[in-house]
């Protein structure tokens, strides 16, 4: 126990320790480490060196308890010590400590759990880097290590938050430690078995096996080239493939005719055939030893295959920390043979379990200098399973042909546009739809704006241009040539008025037999009906049921929801304004607006589904009637350059400048050349019905 000089009395029973000084009291609850450690000897036990004074502190006699807290009712018995005599200089005995065979044994064992403790004396804190965390990047000495005085145990805490690894241990006793795999480092430093051919009573293989290989087209100089061996278990002969490192046997596998495998215990995990790539830039890894060995036949020496099969699936974890990476050990086993190498071709089974273990050797090698090799087909439905398949049924130089054809690990997010011919192929035919543009149904913007699926649009207006109106027509006009459906998500409109507004331009009548309707006839109840399953079949609502803002990742959340369960074709969201945009303090309006539109854009292309942004302009202190420019929309230059069109609607307000039921549209942007180009067209708008039409009829 490492006393506090402040202290002057020390009392305790079983349970607890009370520390008693001239205005304090402290009681500590006992630990298995206050009892599982020695007591210290007297001198020692009275006599501390304080950090901060050097001079030796004496424990004062204790005197006849008069204070209430030492009386039976407290459960502390108490006992008059006699004075305690200033002990002599302890220099003799901290040398004979520090030459103690104790602490010699102790540094030991803490050297083999990663703490190098060598310089470290009894009795004193010392500041080391941890083992578990490596101090983090900045490799900071977090690992706090006290031993105590006698020498014979040690205690220690990374202070690190990611880390905070603690444990104790004696020189006579096992670690115990809050780290959960010490087992695992101990086991990782243990001393393997040394073995021989002679240890582990292995043979020539036997005429029976010679042909049972020559029958896999394995020949004999390949097989004694890798040493592959039988021994006898009990009435059966078994297959041996020897591990050897550096021309010395370190591991022995075996399989029988029953396809069994089992390893020799306590060796060293390593690739069959690892000598073969010593100093080698390309490497190939497969699955099992018979692989390996019809790699050989084909020509390929620099080929390993790996200890302990495929696993299962591909892990859904981050990547273990190396101690923890038990099932893929040999890989750090032989790492210095892997270094070095700038090409890994993995050639591992076509059956999921085998390429569950490519993906997992990739993330583990680095997917950069990995290639993966397609096995041929072996008829309309399968696949050759493995390197042995080929090499049986379609020959050595097949299989040549399949390794060096080996193309790219796919890394995510990086292609080549290898990988995308049969779409480039489908655009130069127009066979995947669409591939032109969809028209608008006005014959005078055909040359101007056609529809593109996955594209982004952005329209503006000065308020009461008929923004939301031409986007209503231009949708009727779509639906009624291609049959799109839609999504609209429009926050200015009440349900009933968009859909008395859609069902005029649907059926062509008015609503309501009112004023605006002129003398035009009011649609009828089964026009009505019909177009109400009309509406019901082509649109589709996002709204908000509450009185809260929807934000844009709502909206879009709910627009991918329709996509796959109407397949909408079309997202309308009108106006911006009428978004929530609360941001981080930091980031300026620009910013968010930039990673609205990129959320938007990612949307449309990954769902392939035109999206109409309509942003109101800011407002115009100086307007004199003209169209506004794209610029001028509130918020930030992004609506311009992130989106791959842009229109502007205007409405001519001076009956002297001309008709006021013509309409400007105005295109001013247009990412894609094919599809349309900048340039202005006139519309009429009907009032009665909603609908536009080109102005020379």
């Amino acid at each position: 126990m490492h006393l506090v000089p402040r202290y002057k009395h020390v009392f305790c029973n079983s349970n607890n320790l009370i520390m008693a000084g001239a205005k304090h009291l402290v009681l500590l609850k006992s630990s298995p480490l206050l009892h599982s450690l020695k007591p210290p000897k007297a001198a020692n036990f009275y006599s501390q060196t304080h950090p901060f004074n050097t001079k030796k502190l004496i424990f004062s006699t204790i005197p006849k308890p008069t204070c209430p807290i030492f009386c039976r009712k407290s459960h502390f018995s108490y006992a008059p010590q006699p004075s305690i005599p200033r002990p002599v200089s302890l220099e003799n005995k901290e040398q004979d400590v520090l030459d103690s065979a104790e602490l010699r044994l102790l540094k030991a064992k803490l050297e083999t759990i990663g703490i190098h403790a060598g310089s470290c004396k009894p009795g004193q804190y010392s500041g080391l880097l941890c083992p578990m965390c490596k101090g983090g990047n900045s490799m900071e000495k977090s690992l706090s290590l006290f031993i105590t005085q006698t020498g014979d145990a040690a205690l220690w805490t990374c202070f690190r938050g990611k880390c905070g690894w603690k444990g104790s241990t004696r020189a006579f006793a096992d670690v115990n430690s809050t780290y959960g795999n010490m087992s695992k480092i101990l086991k990782v430093k243990q001393q393997y078995r040394e073995i021989s051919e002679k240890s582990l009573g292995l043979e020539p293989l036997c005429a029976e096996l010679l042909t049972y290989f020559n029958e896999r087209m394995i020949s004999g100089e390949t097989l004694r080239r890798n040493s592959v061996m039988q021994r006898s278990y009990g009435d059966q002969i078994v297959i041996a493939f020897t591990y050897w490192r550096d021309g010395g046997l370190v591991s022995c596998k075996y399989r029988d005719k029953a396809k069994k495998f089992w390893q020799e215990s306590d060796t060293e995990k390593i690739f069959y055939g690892l000598d073969d790539i010593k100093g080698a830039s390309d490497i190939i890894i497969v699955e099992g030893e018979m692989d390996k060995l019809a790699m050989e036949e084909a020509g390929f020496r620099n080929c390993v295959s790996v200890p302990d099969g495929a696993p299962p699936k591909i892990s859904d974890k981050e990547l273990p920390a190396k101690e923890e990476d038990t099932k893929y050990q040999y890989l750090w086993n032989c790492k210095e043979y892997l270094h070095k190498a700038s090409r890994i071709i993995l050639a591992t089974d076509g059956d999921p379990p085998g390429q569950a273990l490519a993906e997992e050797l990739a993330r583990r090698l680095g997917k950069e200098r990995c290639w993966r090799v397609r096995w041929p087909k072996k008829n309309d439905v399968e696949h050759f399973k493995d390197a042995n398949d080929v090499l049986m049924f379609l020959g050595p130089g097949v299989l040549r042909e399949v390794i060096e054809n080996a193309e790219l690990y796919p890394i995510r997010g990086l292609f080549n546009f290898k990988d995308y011919f049969p779409d480039i192929d489908g655009y130069y035919h127009q066979t995947l739809g669409y591939d032109l543009g969809v028209s608008t149904g006005w014959r005078a913007l055909n040359q101007l704006y056609n529809v593109v699926p996955g594209e982004l649009t952005v329209v503006t207006g000065v308020p009461n241009s008929g923004k939301s109106e031409w986007i209503d027509a231009l949708l009727c006009n779509l639906n009624r040539s291609v049959g799109w459906k839609f999504a609209f998500c429009s926050m200015e409109n009440k349900v009933r008025e968009h859909a008395r507004k859609l069902l005029e331009k649907h059926v062509r009548k008015p609503f309501f037999d009112v004023r605006y309707g002129e003398s035009v006839e009011r649609m009828s109840v089964e026009d009505l009906e019909e177009g109400k399953q009309w509406l019901n079949h082509t649109f589709c609502l996002i709204r908000c049921d509450n009185d809260c803002l929807p934000n844009i990742d709502w909206v879009l959340d709910l627009a991918r929801a329709a996509v796959l369960r109407h397949g909408v074709n079309g997202l309308v969201i009108d106006p911006y304004n009428e978004l929530d945009h609360q941001r981080r303090v930091s980031q300026t309006e620009t910013e968010y607006v930039s990673q609205m539109l990129t959320k938007v854009k990612r949307f449309a292309q990954h769902h392939s589904c035109h999206v109409w942004f309509v942003a109101h302009p800011r407002q115009l202190h100086h307007w004199v009637g003209s169209p506004p420019n794209l610029y001028d929309i509130s918020g930030s230059a992004h609506f311009i350059n992130k989106c791959d069109n842009g229109i502007v609607i205007h409405r001519n307000r001076d009956p002297e400048a001309g008709p006021i039921d013509h309409v400007q549209v105005c295109v001013r942007k247009v990412r894609n050349k094919v599809v349309g180009t900048i340039g202005e067209a006139w519309l009429s708008y009907n009032r009665v019905t909603g609908e536009y039409m080109d102005v020379d009829g």
